[in-house]
């Protein structure tokens, strides 16, 4: 059985429902899963699992990390990950320019591990709708097909 590991920054509680939603995907496809807030996470976790996922948000104006994702983020550039297949997802605001920024910042960092890219990132507007609840759902079925192809 394939395993994944799913971390989540959320502050209003959208990325925290993204990340639900993404856990009883990868449940549906018998994939056993592990979900944790990036407060709470390390990088390494990443090694013993066999799918990646990062759902975060962007912060502010410039669109920046959110604070407790900081140290998540630059970690993980120091890893490893070649055998592996990421995605990334998340929330964020279209009243800013910087829309979702934070989502293709994760995704760039994620290349450079050596993981293979299992599906295009996921931006959703605010709070997940139908049709971004469909998105995500495709999204975890490509990458669970791509990590099954591995």
């Amino acid at each position: 059985m394939a395993t994944a590991k799913v971390v989540y920054a959320s502050m209003t509680g959208n990325n925290e429902e993204i990340a639900e939603i993404v856990e009883e995907a990868l449940e549906s496809l018998n994939v056993d899963v592990e979900t944790t807030e990036i407060s709470q996470a390390d990088p390494a976790d990443f090694e013993d699992s066999d799918i990646c996922i990062v759902c975060s948000y962007t912060y502010g104006d410039d669109g920046d990390l959110p604070d407790e994702a900081v140290d998540f983020y630059e970690d993980l550039k120091d890893i490893d990950l070649t055998g592996k297949v990421y995605g990334v997802c998340g929330s964020g605001d279209t009243f800013y320019d910087d829309f979702c920024k934070v989502v293709d910042d994760f995704a760039a960092v994620f290349e450079q591990t050596g993981a293979t890219k299992g599906s295009d990132v996921v931006k959703v507007d605010l709070s997940a709708e139908a049709e971004d609840i469909e998105h995500l759902e495709k999204f975890v079925s490509e990458i669970v097909a791509k990590q099954s192809a591995l």
